[in-house]
């Protein structure tokens, strides 16, 4: 199956330049694209896409609105968006994943990290490990108060809570069967419910929960 791609830039020639790089291989299929944040969530709408590369700075209304708007659709109607920019910034990582992105990559980044990219995030994966998203996540907490302990942790039982802190501290889950002296399919079910009963989609979301629950503090030297 081809994956299905809608591309939101203000800028034509960047628009154009990804809409070729993609349209050349043969399982991506660039149907659209957007000049603002308003005409991607449109087009998004109407076109099903399964990946919207969504630029972080446009006009009208900016990637990171739009990206929170077409993440708000039913499950069914929604497709993962992967976000871009020519700026490294902490913030708009954290602030991108926090609302659902499955990833974010610089525009300048060489053509096949963008194919492989958009591969990635089309199979239902982070393309951010989640240790990378744990540094990310760090800096943005270090200079907050530390949060109370949530009470949406409640819906955990102690072995999914513990679950879900290794995964904040971006363990597999050979590694966290291995640290909990289980088998990996069982650390599966964990990671399953975990996601379930807390509406995550993937493990980068899941490392940003564990912050803003209060389970993880930043800077806590017992968390390494």
């Amino acid at each position: 199956m081809q994956i299905k791609v809608l591309i939101a830039d203000d800028q034509a020639m960047v628009r154009a330049g990804f809409a070729a790089l993609l349209n050349a291989q043969a399982d991506i299929e660039v149907v659209g694209d957007a000049e603002n944040g308003v005409v991607a969530v449109t087009e998004t709408s109407r076109l099903r896409p399964d990946v919207v590369l969504m630029d972080v700075r446009m006009p009208t209304m900016d990637g990171l609105e739009a990206a929170k708007r077409i993440l708000s659709a039913p499950e069914e109607r929604r497709p993962r968006v992967l976000m871009l920019t020519t700026f490294d910034l902490d913030d708009y990582v954290y602030e991108a994943l926090r609302m659902g992105a499955s990833g974010f990559l610089l525009k300048d980044a060489p053509p096949g990290d963008l194919i492989a990219a958009v591969r990635v995030v089309a199979a239902g994966d982070a393309l951010l490990a989640p240790s990378v998203t744990r540094r990310l996540i760090e800096q943005s907490f270090k200079a907050k108060p530390a949060l109370q302990r949530s009470a949406k942790l409640d819906a955990l039982t102690p072995r999914e809570e513990e679950v879900l802190r290794l995964i904040a501290r971006g363990l597999s889950n050979p590694e966290i069967a291995k640290a909990l002296f289980v088998s990996e399919q069982t650390v599966k079910t964990h990671v399953g419910k975990v996601f379930s009963k807390l509406g995550l989609r993937d493990r980068a979301q899941a490392v940003v929960c564990a912050y803003e629950t209060g389970l993880i503090t930043a800077g806590d030297p017992r968390e390494r």
